[in-house]
Parts: structure tokens; sequence; C-alpha cells
């Protein structure tokens, strides 16, 4: 017994000469959540960026390796070490995304935070903390608006119903206001997908003033999914955003866009959304994730070609499902077609409530996307044709079907969604037009990429007759249309460009050549239609023959459509027309913009030293005339 105590005397002689403690179970210690203004909070928003302090009572003989959680068996959410002769440590910052929601999808108002020696496990908690959680930013779409969010926002709207404050671009609850295009004014110019990008830093910004949170989820339509990649890649400094979630984004664009912009409406909104734009241009530049994570919704309301107007299927009327998935990303399927996406509560219970209640440990870096290959349409396009309808007039057009077609499909776009149309097949009919057997569609929605569609399965060859007619409901001034045509089967056109993205003066080279059933057809008329971003056109010729080309030389900057149109001849002798839609991105000769830099520079320091030459003869002059004055 003397020896036991004399032992435990020595030890406890020298704790009290040291002074230091190895740190027992349930030892008191405080634990503080310092926010990024390196400030102790209470209050935080899912997604803000904190740092964890502990400080026990006592100080740590050897060290203590501590972690933090929010219960014993819950994910560890940070660590730090106490070093041997301290009482406290402070994790490195750390994210708290994840943080409002448990795995039950049940909102967590308030949290509080346990610490855990490695080695002597329970130290102590933190004081509960207020967890808020972030806000949603809807953007809208092509030729919209932010009234396609109104099923989310307000007292009843489904952001509400889990106590998610919603803001959608362009709604006045903070300055910011996409331009997408506007149906009443269809030749007014849309910005480009960067200058909206610029337009949502400027929402997004002040959403963050607003609420305090440092980060936002995006919730997107259409063609607010490339504005919002754009922004993550190229405008977003330091990360704001949690995740993007895109409800019909057609990552690989839209065939059906080349409808009106064969009209030039909407330039150059209309002409980015197209397939070529999409995968030839965009996606190869725009790859960067920021560790955020995508998913988008695609609608598969048609499954049939001849039922589909202008789009591969399955698809929700203008956005295929393919497109959907033109980069890697989470992808989800609705039965839905595009306009009701927005609208949709299954969509959002289903798809889009489930994303915003991700708990912590779902929060995983995505990585960067590798430039995805470049695909091309598996439809074959006629020309599109465009005409122009007077007030109680009518037009007729003649479109060739040539023989061993499985499908034709056409579709019909109108600004004022007024005009009707009366189509005869081969055999001169008139050919009743019904959803069943001919998969005819209205769409009245402003923002759609058409207002009629119909299709035929096994169409008969020869000359059909297309009248266009205006009703009651078309503008005094008549109203021009656009009408499109693809084909499943028979020949097929490849067209293509050394380059999509050339800069100014650099040549550009189109080749084009036309096949049925693996032989080369003999092409007899072929033209590149190039249309830049203020709708004026230049037409380039080709000359005839089997692998024909022609070269074009930019000189401007900008965004071009560029329809590659041919006319070949088939064994039989008749003739086969065919489109390839093309989309060309010029970029500015860095040399010569170094030069215009340059030249204002040299103009500035000229003016600075004529200013300051001035100076000192006005300074000069005043002297002289002071001494004059003093004699």
């Amino acid at each position: 017994m003397r020896r036991i105590f004399l032992t435990l005397t020595m030890l406890v002689s020298v704790v009290a000469v040291s002074g230091f403690v190895v740190l027992p179970q349930n030892v008191d210690a405080s634990i503080v959540i310092i926010n990024r203004d390196h400030q102790p909070t209470s209050q935080i928003t899912d997604g803000d960026s904190v740092q964890i302090q502990i400080t026990t009572s006592q100080p740590s003989a050897q060290g203590e390796e501590i972690k933090f959680a929010f219960d014993a068996h819950a994910q560890i959410i940070g660590s730090c070490s106490i070093a041997a002769g301290k009482d406290s440590c402070t994790t490195q910052v750390i994210s708290t995304l994840g943080w409002h929601w448990d795995a039950n999808g049940v909102a967590q108002n308030t949290r509080v935070i346990q610490a855990f020696g490695f080695d002597s496990g329970a130290l102590g908690q933190s004081n509960s903390i207020t967890v808020m959680p972030r806000p949603v930013v809807m953007v809208h779409g092509f030729l919209s608006n932010p009234e396609t969010w109104a099923p989310y926002v307000g007292s009843t709207g489904f952001l509400s119903t889990i106590s998610i404050q919603g803001f959608a671009v362009g709604d006045g609850q903070v300055s910011g206001k996409l331009n997408t295009g506007v149906i009443t004014n269809p030749t007014n110019r849309t910005n480009t997908i960067a200058q909206n990008a610029e337009v949502l830093k400027q929402y997004i910004s002040a959403v963050k003033q607003k609420t305090g949170a440092e980060m936002v989820d995006l919730v997107v339509h259409s063609m607010g999914g490339m504005i919002s990649r754009y922004y993550i890649d190229r405008v977003m400094q330091d990360r704001d955003v949690a995740q993007l979630i895109m409800l019909g984004s057609p990552m690989g664009g839209s065939d059906c866009a080349v409808l009106p912009a064969a009209l030039g409406f909407f330039l150059p909104a209309s002409i980015e959304i197209r397939e070529s734009y999409m995968t030839g241009v965009f996606n190869q530049q725009i790859t960067h994730r920021r560790g955020i994570a995508f998913y988008d919704l695609g609608g598969t309301a048609i499954l049939d070609p001849f039922k589909s107007p202008c789009t591969d299927v399955p698809n929700d009327t203008v956005v295929s499902f393919n497109s959907i998935n033109a980069i890697a990303l989470q992808s989800s399927q609705l039965s839905d077609v595009h306009s009701d996406l927005t609208f949709s509560e299954k969509a959002f219970q289903d798809f889009v409530k489930p994303l915003l209640q991700r708990t912590l440990d779902t929060f995983l870096s995505s990585p960067d996307l590798a430039s995805p290959p470049q695909t091309d349409s598996p439809l074959e396009f006629t020309r599109v044709y465009t005409g122009h309808v007077d007030a109680n007039g009518s037009t007729e057009l003649t479109i060739n079907i040539e023989a061993g077609l499985t499908v034709a499909s056409f579709a019909l776009y109108d600004a004022s969604r007024s005009i009707n149309t009366v189509v005869r097949g081969a055999s001169g009919n008139v050919i009743n037009l019904n959803p069943d057997t001919n998969g005819f569609i209205k769409i009245d929605e402003p923002s759609a990429l058409f207002y009629l569609g119909y299709g035929f399965q096994n169409p008969k060859p020869g000359p059909w007759k297309i009248t266009v007619q205006a009703t009651d409901k078309t503008p005094s001034n008549g109203t021009d249309f656009a009408i499109s045509v693809y084909f499943v089967g028979g020949a097929k056109l490849e067209a293509k460009s050394n380059t999509l993205v050339p800069r100014i003066k650099e040549q550009v080279r189109f080749e084009a050549s036309l096949a049925l059933g693996g032989q080369a057809l003999e092409i007899k008329e072929a033209k590149a239609l190039i249309k830049d971003s203020d709708g004026n056109i230049q037409t380039l010729n080709f000359h005839a023959g089997q692998n024909i080309s022609t070269t074009w030389i930019p000189n401007k900057a900008g965004t071009y459509a560029v329809d590659i149109v041919v006319t070949g001849v088939a064994p039989d002798g008749s003739s086969v027309e065919r489109t390839d839609f093309l989309a060309v991105e010029v970029q500015p000769n860095p040399s010569e913009g170094q030069v215009t830099f340059n030249l204002v520079a040299v103009i500035v320091a000229v003016v600075l030293i004529l200013l300051l030459i001035l100076f000192f003869i006005f300074r000069g002059m005043r002297s002289v005339v002071r001494k004059f004055q003093n004699h």
C-alpha cells in the first residue's frame, strides 16, 4: 500500500509541477462556430463556410486529436489537433452543405455539435446553432420570363412546403433581368449566353447579400441550364452554387431551334440552342464544374418518330433525352412536355425536392467535364421552308418526298401562333390530321420552338403540297412562318467545317457529301447560308460534284448559323434535298485587340503629357504675372 501511495503521490507531483493533464472523458470544453468574418456565431445558412473551435479547461499533456460530429454515430464534419501544452484547436474551413436536412428529409433548424477525443471519448458540445436552408435561385429559359416559376414561389408555392425562400431571376426581388427573347419582338436582339451569365452573377450576388447566405441552389429550365453552366465555368469567382438542378436543359441542343433562326428571330439565342453550337462549340469550351453536381430532368412525352416534329425520340416535344445526356450528369425522366416541367408538381416532388433536401454526406465534389465528342443528329432534314401569309391569305409550298422513307415529320413555327395548314399527299388528296395517325400537335405556349407538328409513317413518294392559311386571329399585317421536314431513311448528308471556332480573317472550309445506301450521290446544287447575329445573310455556292467544298473568311466576331443546303440526284434520277445546320463562333483576333489596347494606352499617355505641359506653362505664366505686378 505504501508503494502504491508513493507512486500516486509522485504522479500528482509531476502533474502539479508541469500543470498539464491528459484530457479525461467528459472534460469541460467549450465549442464555438466561427463564421467567414472570423467571428463566433450561433446562426448559419446551409452551405456557409465555417470553422469549429474547441477550448478545454486544462491544457493537454500529450496532445489530442479532436473530431466533431452531430452525435457519436454521425459522420465526422471536422477535426483538429490540440498540441501538447495547449488547450484549444480550430478546424480548417469546412462547408456546412447538407446541415439543414437529415437522412429522412426532415429539416434540422438547429444543430448541436459534439466534440470527441480519438482516445478519450466525448469532451463536450456546442450551444444550439440555428441552421437556415439555402435560398433557391431559379433561371428561366428561351423566350421565357420569371412567370414560368409561379408554381414554385409564394405562400402556396412548391418551395413553401419545405420552407425554402425562392428567387426567380427578373422577378424584381433583387436586381437582374435576363434577355432570352421576347415573343412580341422577335427581331430584337437577345443577350448571348455569356451576357445572360453576367446578369445571373449580379442576381446571385444580390440574393446572397439580401439573405446572408454564402451559397444558393440553382433550379433552372431549358436554356437556363446553359446560362448557369457558363456562369459556373467562366463567371463565378468563389464557389457560391451548391448544385445545378435542371429541368429540360438541352445539353446537346435542339434541332427545333432552326425554325425561329431561319426567320432571323431571337438572334443570337436561337443559334446558340441549335445542336451544332452546343456540341461543337459550347460543350468543347464550357467544361468546368468547380465541384458542383449537375442534374437534369428530361421529358419523355413523345416516343414515336412520326409524332415527333423536330427532334429525336424520346423527347419532351423540343428536347430529346439524348440531348439531356449529351454531357456526363445525373439524369432522370418524366413523361411531360417541355413547357410543363416547371409547372409539374410531380417533377418537384420526385426530382427537385429530394435534391434540395440533400444531406451532408451526399455533397461530394464532382469532377470537371471532359470535352465530349461532337455528335450529329440522327435525323435528316430537308431545307427549312420560309414564307409570309397575309391576313385572309394563304401560301402553298411543294415538298418532295423521295422513295424509301419510313418517316416524314413536319414542324411549323409561327410567332403569332395564328395559322392553319392543309396537307395534300403525293396523291393530291387532303389528309385529315389527327393525333393518333399523324401525331398532330398544337402548342400554344409562346416559348415553344414550334407551333404545329405532324408526321407520316411510310409516306407515299412524290410532291406534297402544304397550304399555309391565315385565320381570323392572324395579325393585320400577316405573319412570317417557317416549316422544317425531317426524314428517317433515305439519303444521308454529311456536312462539316474544318473549325467551328475560327479567328477573324481565318479561312473556314465547309465540306459536304451525300450518300444513299452507302453509295455517293452526285450533288448538282449546293450553297451555304451564313447568318450572323444581326440577321444578315451571306450565301456561298459550292461547285457540283460528289465531295464538294467552299471557303469563307469571317470579318467580324460573333455567332453564326451556317445552313448547308444541297440538292442531289438519286439513282432513279429524282431529286434529293437535304440540309445540315452548323453553328460557328468567330473569335476576336487577340493581336488586333492588343493593338487597339496599345493605341488607346498611347493616346491616354499623350493626353496626360499634354495636360502636364499645359499645367506647367500655366503655372509659369502665373509666376511671371505676379513678378510683373510686384514691380
